[in-house]
């Protein structure tokens, strides 16, 4: 099964874009997983932490306040009104 494409960008900076297995977090509707294959989404993102399982490296978290969360083609773009990547976060290519 294919990975997912994800990026996470925030209302002034990119956050961080990369190959994951696995995407959770909150919607307006409830906590929400992504995994390769999901149905296609488009939700308004809550306040809270994102779940972000790169492929070949540790999961990490980000926290954002708020925005929009679109799902399709095994590609997820969030886009937040702010968010910032939790301490211990994974240093890969894909973080700026």
């Amino acid at each position: 099964m294919a990975d997912l494409e994800v990026e996470i960008v925030a209302a002034d900076h990119f956050v961080w874009s990369g190959a994951a297995t696995l995407v959770k977090g909150f919607t307006s509707e409830g906590e929400i997983g992504i995994l390769p294959g999901h149905s296609p989404l488009l939700a308004v993102l809550a306040p809270g932490l994102l779940e972000i399982a790169p492929v070949g490296e540790s999961r990490f978290s980000v926290e954002v306040d708020g925005g929009f969360f679109s799902v399709d083609n095994n590609r997820v773009v969030i886009v937040a009104d702010n968010a910032q990547l939790k301490d211990g976060a994974t240093s890969g290519a894909g973080i700026r």
